[in-house]
């Protein structure tokens, strides 16, 4: 399970569907702005599983430390980064499940549905995720886990 310290520049890979390209921008902005080296995977894709397949592989391999999709949902992001070895993309909407998708469950992938979520919201969102960090020695810890282990032996 990865620990991001504290002094490190995170580099964050985002992708969305034409649905959602407007909020990605908005979002990408906000990133750059917070300090964030972002790498933007495109937009033109109707099929967004492929975007979320093409983030969470970076992700996965290490080349980004987090990775936020966007489509007019969120749900077919989140479902389809989560086929990806090594991904644990969350859907969120409010900030507390952004915070404890990272603190309780070591998420590296966010989604968030740009038709469902207002603008400011999704900037709320965004930067409580970012901010948050994975706690070790928790309750929580055993339970990632195992969900963890379940992956890798059955390969998902």
């Amino acid at each position: 399970m990865t620990q991001i310290s504290d002094d490190k520049k995170l580099k964050v890979a985002i992708g969305c569907d034409p649905n959602a390209t407007a909020l990605k921008e908005i979002v990408k902005k906000q990133l750059g702005e917070l300090g964030y080296e972002v790498t933007d995977f495109g937009s033109d894709d109707p099929i967004y599983a492929r975007v979320a397949f093409d983030v969470g592989e970076a992700v996965a391999a290490k080349k980004f430390d987090r990775g936020i999709l966007l489509c007019g949902t969120g749900i077919g992001m989140s479902i389809a980064a989560n086929k990806v070895p090594g991904v644990l993309a969350a859907l969120c909407a409010d900030t507390y499940s952004a915070e404890r998708a990272i603190k309780s469950n070591n998420s590296n992938v966010l989604a968030i549905g740009a038709f469902t979520t207002g603008t400011e919201v999704a900037k709320q969102i965004v930067k409580t995720w970012m901010d948050a960090r994975w706690q070790t020695g928790t309750s929580s810890e055993p339970k990632v886990a195992c969900y963890v282990e379940y992956a890798k032996k059955h390969q998902v």
